[in-house]
């Protein structure tokens, strides 16, 4: 019965791993493809110092491969949108520069 618990949480958390991943995905595509500026740098910069530090912890102190990966995936994809929203906000602002 323990054991049945453990992998039934295992894939619950897989599979919310899965659903965080997707729920990234309408950012990422207002950002990369309509450049329409979606995002708050400040908590994006938030959610990569939270998501770094679970990944290190996920190394160094919880060494569990399920773990390691799930925030991985989530510190990627914040340093993704932080990215693409840093670089389309400088993009923004030469253009309205340049337009003057």
């Amino acid at each position: 019965m323990h054991e049945l618990i453990i992998q039934t949480l295992s894939f619950c958390y897989s599979i919310g791993g899965v659903i965080c991943l997707i729920a990234y995905w309408p950012t990422i595509k207002d950002l990369y493809i309509h450049k329409k500026p979606s995002a708050n740098n400040a908590t994006y910069a938030m959610f990569i110092f939270y998501a770094a530090s679970a990944f290190l912890y996920s190394i160094f102190v919880l060494p569990n491969l399920l773990f390691s990966v799930m925030s991985a995936i989530n510190l990627l994809c914040c340093t993704v949108v932080l990215v693409l929203n840093l670089k389309l906000t400088k993009e923004l602002k030469a253009t309205v520069v340049a337009a003057k």
